[in-house]
């Protein structure tokens, strides 16, 4: 205890060296740190929003960009499909379920999803306050966009076209809060969610409707007044689709792209392919941070050598009052497994804060949700990695401790 607490005394005897050798490797450390539990939280994110769903269809164009609006609500949709198309492909054999979903409009930010009950079943989500919507015009809130929002069941709101805030408003067409759904780590916490008839509603668009008749008309004319279909101009943004069996993953989204006016894009394929181009990204803060790492071992090296040449008359002493050469060997060691000690705590707490910034961030963006004291399994080697630069860094400095000279000390003084 005792050598513990004198090398405590001498990494603080210097104390603008401490600091810098500290906030250099805690600087390393927290890179580290944010770089770990931002690669986990985004991964552990994309598993459960996509869990489920095997392809996404909608409006030809970026089959990646189509994955980030159906699935995560992260893009602005590239168009609409006739609902018509989405009904044919809901028939089809390889199909267990299909999800139609119609985007475009907002609220303060939040986005406004149309779609059917099967879309909250599919996230098992429960109501924690109020009832799923039952009519046109009800919505259901997520649990960010209630508390964001201060919104609860009996408010009503007009949407706004667009995915941001500031767009034109449908001030006729008030949409009534029916109830608010239960914290679920997942998209349908920042949604707000209500029927496919809804946004038809909100911008005009009507279904196959029977003319009506005079309900006095002669019986005899019936059969010549045949039911006058008007054209279904309703449209969807997108659907989700779930098979019936993996093998219809060879052919199927290779009919739904040469035999539709759709595009298919396999969700794994696409998210694969972006967790790639963000690694570029990760790849390039780990470089930062093991650059910083090297300055801080370097750093602490220089401080150290210099340290044990400036106390030689003191680890001498040490020497004659009987403290064996392993354990004047030992102080260097401890001393810089402390500051390694220090910046591992320095770290670890300077990582979760910038992932709070990030957090604080992307709430404010509507975007994916970050919990800024996840633990990253991964980040139970940071403090290995701090405390092994530390060691490393000190082995020369120890060897030249444990060298000291004691004899040629004393003929020097």
């Amino acid at each position: 205890m005792k050598t513990i607490a004198l090398a405590f005394q001498y990494l603080w005897s210097r104390p603008l060296a401490a600091v810098l050798n500290l906030l250099l490797l805690s600087l390393g450390l927290a890179s580290f740190s944010f770089v770990l539990q931002m690669s986990d939280q985004m991964e552990h994110a994309f598993e459960r929003d996509l869990a489920g769903i095997d392809l996404v269809v909608g409006a030809k164009g970026s089959p990646l960009q189509l994955i980030l609006t159906g699935v995560f609500h992260l893009d602005a949709p590239s168009g609409n499909v006739a609902l018509t198309d989405v009904q044919a492909l809901a028939k089809h054999p390889m199909v267990a379920q299909l999800i139609p979903m119609s985007l475009g409009d907002s609220f303060q930010g939040y986005r406004i999803v149309g779609s059917t009950p099967d879309y909250l079943a599919h996230f098992g989500a429960a109501v924690s306050n109020g009832r799923p919507w039952g009519a046109a015009m009800e919505v259901v809130l997520g649990a960010q966009v209630a508390q964001s929002l201060g919104l609860t069941t009996g408010a009503q709101f007009a949407g706004s076209h667009g995915l941001a805030s500031g767009g034109a408003g449908h001030a006729d067409k008030p949409f009534t809060v029916v109830g608010v759904l239960q914290p679920c780590a997942c998209v349908l916490d920042r949604l707000v969610l209500t029927s496919l008839e809804s946004v038809w509603d909100v911008h005009g668009k009507h279904g196959p409707a029977k003319a009506d008749h005079d309900a006095d008309h002669d019986k005899a004319h019936a059969k010549e007044h045949a039911d006058i279909q008007v054209k279904d101009d309703r449209e969807v943004t997108l659907a989700l689709i779930r098979y019936k069996s993996p093998m219809a993953a060879v052919s199927f989204p290779r009919l739904v792209n040469t035999t539709t006016r759709m595009q298919a894009a396999a969700p794994a394929l696409e998210i694969t392919r972006l967790l790639r181009m963000l690694g570029v990204g990760a790849d390039v803060l780990r470089g930062f941070a093991a650059v910083l790492l090297l300055t801080a071992s370097l750093s602490v090296f220089i401080a150290l050598w210099n340290a044990v040449r400036e106390r030689q008359a003191d680890l001498a002493m040490l020497r004659m009052l009987g403290a064996p050469a392993h354990r004047v060997a030992g102080l260097v060691l401890v001393e810089a497994l402390w500051l390694g000690l220090l910046a591992c705590a320095l770290g670890l707490l300077m990582g979760h804060g910038l992932t709070a910034l990030m957090a604080h961030w992307l709430a404010a963006e509507k975007s994916l949700a970050l919990n800024p004291w996840h633990w990253a399994q991964a980040e139970v080697y940071v403090p290995v990695l701090g405390l092994g630069v530390a060691a490393l860094a000190a082995l020369l400095p120890v060897v030249q401790a444990y060298r000291v000279d004691v004899a040629q000390l004393l003929n020097r003084g």
